[in-house]
């Protein structure tokens, strides 16, 4: 059993409150979840107006296939046009 971690971190520059940034946090996480069956959550950054960090896992019997799923999480990520990924870290375990 494999189990791959990702931590993003977005940007939202536009944004000019946290109600705003959570409309547009919510959906964005919930869409995740259930196109690519991940756990995902905001983990830091929570109270600060444009920044976010996101951590997910998927748990698989093949690196290869969480790799592949995540790497798909971060092109997703990275053509959403109300985020900016400022970093990304994947690790294995």
């Amino acid at each position: 059993m494999v189990t791959v971690v990702i931590s993003l971190l977005l940007e939202f520059p536009p944004v000019s409150s946290l109600k705003e940034k959570r409309r547009i946090l919510k959906p964005l996480l919930s869409g995740l979840h259930q196109d690519f069956n991940i756990s995902i959550a905001e983990v830091d950054h929570n109270d600060e107006l444009r920044r976010a960090l996101i951590g997910g896992a998927v748990v698989s019997n093949s690196s290869s296939y969480g790799h592949q799923v995540m790497t798909k999480v971060v092109s997703r990520i990275e053509n959403d046009p109300r985020v900016i990924l400022a970093d990304y870290r994947m690790e294995t375990y």
